[in-house]
């Protein structure tokens, strides 16, 4: 009896074990729909663009000569540079124009297809986008009333400086123990400086070139010392993109080598060529 217990237990034993481990190898390396989610996954970003036959990007609409409005119309140099992108693409520019502070969140729940607004890569802000190969180079800059005393950028210490919001140049003002104002664009930075509601303004140094040359006003303002620091802008792409983020390397290392950046920079700031470091 107690034998023939044993025997039927141990059929019993196999039997199990051979279910489990058919069960095991049917499920090693996957999940229940596991090829749905690897397709959902799956990067159809440069897709995208072709198939809506456009290209949408964003800028503030506020930083002349880079984006800004003349008329009901946005124009400047990111402008001229992503329809030339666009071309590339062979699809047509959309120019979106929102509030910089919030940019890169609208860039991140699909707003647009990239950010093309003079942005520079930040290692902040990488931990959110990704960026492309950078399009061109300036650096920040200190700007103040040309009767205002002030001729080297320690002398910020204590004083108010403005910039526009979401914008690197913050850091750069807090780190002359200057305090820092806030405005949505560096149209109104400057013009607050020209009305002496405030001490200075750090901005890209091209933009100043360009207020003191054309704002009104502008030759009241002066430029202290040399770039506070060097900044490289790029495209920023949505994470997992990369597909379209391939792409646009690609167009732009051809544009950068056919010299169709640099006939756009030059269009828009006299012959000077920012494209290049």
């Amino acid at each position: 009896m107690f034998k023939k217990f044993a025997v039927l237990s141990m059929v019993i034993l196999v039997v199990g074990l051979l279910v489990a481990g058919c069960a095991t190898n049917g499920s090693v390396g996957e999940e229940p729909g596991g090829n749905e989610t690897e397709s959902a996954a799956e990067d159809t970003s440069l897709s995208r663009v072709l198939d809506a036959g456009v290209f949408s990007v964003a800028g503030s609409g506020g930083y002349p000569p880079f984006n800004y409005y003349e008329g009901e119309n946005v124009i400047g140099f990111d402008v001229d540079t992503g329809r030339a992108i666009a071309a590339e693409l062979d699809v047509e520019l959309d120019y979106v124009t929102t509030a910089w502070d919030g940019i890169v969140e609208g860039l991140r729940v699909g707003h647009y297809d990239a950010v093309l607004g003079s942005m520079a890569i930040t290692d902040e802000r990488l931990e959110v986008v990704n960026f492309t190969i950078p399009y061109y180079y300036s650096g920040a800059q200190l700007v103040v009333l040309d009767d205002s005393g002030i001729t080297d950028p320690e002398q910020m210490d204590g004083k108010t400086i403005g910039v526009a919001t979401g914008t690197t140049f913050a850091d750069d003002a807090e780190a002359l123990g200057a305090e820092v104002n806030y405005y949505d664009d560096d149209t109104l930075t400057l013009t607050e400086l020209l009305n002496g509601r405030i001490d200075g303004v750090i901005t890209d140094r091209l933009v100043v070139v360009r207020a003191i040359n054309e704002m009104p006003g502008g030759e009241r303002l002066t430029m202290v010392g040399e770039l506070l620091r060097l900044e490289e802008m790029a495209l920023a792409v949505r994470k997992g993109e990369d597909e379209l983020l391939a792409e646009l390397n690609r167009i732009l290392q051809n544009m950068h080598d056919n010299g169709t950046l640099t006939g756009i920079s030059e269009e828009w700031f006299e012959g000077l060529d920012i494209t290049k470091k």
